[in-house]
């Protein structure tokens, strides 16, 4: 039986990260393909390489690919071929944001690049479009989940970091009198706070609404998807995304989703009014009338049709044929 390459993902980081659910969402598709290891920490899998390990792996394969995600890792990569290690270097760039020059160099240094959306092929040299694919065997609906913690009957989720750019304001201003009128529904914000004065302002707009009994802070949590599968809806307010992996994440679960327009991979997923909403970024009173929509069921979304639409598109399996093709194709290394 002819040997299958071998794949590193490294993750070298202090804490988990929507690129610790990403890394875990696809590893397990991975492994069909590949020999497949993590080298760092945080991440949930089974096969760890410490360093020593690591180096006698690359030694024993032909063909060895190490993926990294991180300036840190891409540094360790590049450490261990000036030591004469020969691997096939990919990188993937997560931040929407322009990136350092400390970035492009090392971005420059990788056989293979991959950026999340398209607003990332702004990048001066070639970059591969792979957006991140979902578990949709973990993310399913399921209807008979409910909250304990939770004493309203309906409620609607906003789920990630909890930071001004995410927009948690523009949610509190659009659904307050929406709670005010309707007593049976909640707000549910799951996520690791960031910016602790800025939740002191969120929290003090919410006292001013009276709606303190109607909105719950969850910490971040391991089993988000009882989250999206108890809601009504996700709404993802953010102003900035490097992908939104919550989106995907929601709509297989048939939570309604409703999502900044033109921000992260949001566009490109949702079909607008069909399979989820779409608002401008900021605006409170868009977002009101969508969820005014949602509490008094009047909108023609289609949770299921969403569903299909991540199991065909956007599942940790598509990803994962994309990146055995990128892993595998040509380059100076293979020569």
């Amino acid at each position: 039986m002819k040997e299958k390459p071998l794949l590193i993902h490294f993750h070298n980081h202090h804490r988990r990260t929507g690129v610790t659910s990403s890394i875990e969402n696809v590893l397990p598709e991975l492994q069909k393909y590949f020999e497949t290891y993590l080298h760092g920490n945080q991440v949930h899998w089974s096969y760890y390489l410490t360093i020593k390990e690591l180096k006698k792996k690359i030694k024993q394969h032909p063909v060895v690919i190490v993926h990294a995600h991180r300036n840190n890792e891409i540094l360790k990569a590049l450490w261990l071929r000036f030591l004469g290690f020969r691997f096939k270097l990919v990188v993937t760039r997560h931040a929407a944001t322009i990136p350092s020059a400390l970035t492009l160099g090392l971005m420059r240094k990788a056989d293979e690049r991959i950026g999340l959306i398209d607003e990332m092929k702004s990048i001066p040299f070639k970059i591969d479009i792979i957006g991140h694919g979902v578990n949709v065997n973990r993310f399913v609906a399921d209807q008979t989940v409910t909250l304990e913690q939770v004493h309203q009957k309906n409620f609607m989720v906003v789920a990630g970091r909890v930071r001004p750019k995410k927009g948690h304001k523009t949610v509190v201003k659009a659904i307050a009198p929406i709670l005010k009128e309707h007593n049976n529904w909640a707000l549910i914000i799951v996520g690791k706070v960031d910016d602790l004065s800025f939740v002191k302002e969120l929290k003090a707009d919410i006292k001013e609404n009276q709606i303190e009994q109607q909105v719950y802070f969850i910490e971040e949590t391991s089993s988000i998807e009882k989250f999206y599968q108890a809601s009504k809806a996700t709404i993802i307010p953010s102003h900035s995304e490097g992908f939104s992996l919550v989106c995907l994440e929601a709509m297989a679960c048939e939570s309604i989703t409703i999502a900044t327009q033109d921000v992260g991979v949001h566009s490109k997923v949702i079909k607008d009014q069909q399979t989820g909403y779409l608002f401008e970024a900021g605006n409170h009173q868009q977002l009101h009338q969508i969820l005014n929509a949602v509490v008094h069921n009047n909108h023609k979304i289609s949770t299921v049709e969403a569903r299909n639409d991540i199991q065909k598109y956007w599942s940790a399996k598509v990803e994962a044929r994309q990146l055995k093709e990128l892993y595998l194709r040509p380059c100076a290394y293979f020569e």
